[in-house]
């Protein structure tokens, strides 16, 4: 072979005596395309840490633009960091496999928002950049729907955003709070959950799985709070960069006018 430039050719003996001995590596950067590999050796030293990135690519299927998104969002510091009960509600290794599916936080900075926003402009902005949702929350999740109408007895009772997991294969019910978390949450979510396994879940599913999306979390209040609780639940944060400037945001609509326009076109 011929043609390779001086920089390439140096590439490639780091690329060699990255993993000469590593032939676990070996096996999982050789799927990788080059680009992805020559930004992992770049951006980490660490072998375990971009042990996690290649398999998360592989899994994600991430283009290298998104990796680079992805490193800089800090992945391997989010993923598995949730307040959960799962080792206690699910058998492993499936607790292992939920567990590492959730992230804390999740940063959803694709998303304009005004400061001081409600639960409502942040479900409608998620909803209208639902494919950047899905990335961020990954690969597997299939969207279903948004204010999903369960009825129980005589009452109706609406989930935020409604998804099932292919992969997991099992419903994901998703609850936002634009707050802190507070304990009375979980016990909502146990709710809902029991709902939905009981009318929406069939013989081949695996049990549903909630996640309480919170601005902020104290992690030993959502421990507390799901200990008891025989549902796989997991709470995490959010991150929202960008907020319009006050000049601008003052001439959108408010969460009321929103409501109201919802109500009218139902």
């Amino acid at each position: 072979m011929k043609g390779f430039s001086e920089r390439n050719l140096n590439y490639m003996k780091l690329f060699y005596e990255e993993y000469k001995n590593d032939e676990n590596l070996q096996q999982l950067v050789a799927n990788l395309p080059w680009g992805h590999n020559l930004l992992l050796i770049e951006k980490f030293k660490d072998k375990e840490i971009r042990k996690i990135y290649a398999e998360a690519t592989l899994e994600n299927g991430w283009s290298r633009n998104v990796l680079s998104l992805q490193i800089d969002g800090k992945y391997h510091l989010r993923v598995g960091n949730s307040a959960n009960n799962f080792s206690s509600t699910l058998p492993s290794p499936d607790s292992n496999l939920v567990n590492n599916v959730i992230k804390d936080p999740y940063i959803f900075d694709f998303i304009t928002l005004r400061d001081g926003y409600k639960e409502k402009a942040l479900e409608i902005a998620m909803i209208n950049r639902i494919r950047d949702v899905l990335l961020e929350l990954g690969n597997g999740f299939s969207f279903v729907g948004n204010q999903y109408k369960l009825t129980v007895g005589n009452d109706d009772y609406y989930i935020d955003l409604l998804f099932y997991h292919l992969k997991l294969r099992c419903y994901v019910v998703v609850e936002l709070k634009a707050n802190s978390f507070k304990p009375e949450y979980a016990g909502k979510m146990n709710f809902y959950l029991n709902a939905v396994n009981d009318m929406l879940k069939n013989e081949f599913d695996n049990p549903s799985i909630g996640l309480i999306l919170c601005q902020e979390k104290d992690k030993l209040t959502a421990q507390y709070s799901l200990k008891g609780i025989d549902q796989p639940i997991g709470v995490s944060s959010y991150k929202i960069t960008k907020f319009l400037p006050n000049d601008i945001s003052k001439e959108l609509p408010t969460e009321e006018d929103i409501n109201l326009h919802i109500d009218i076109e139902e």
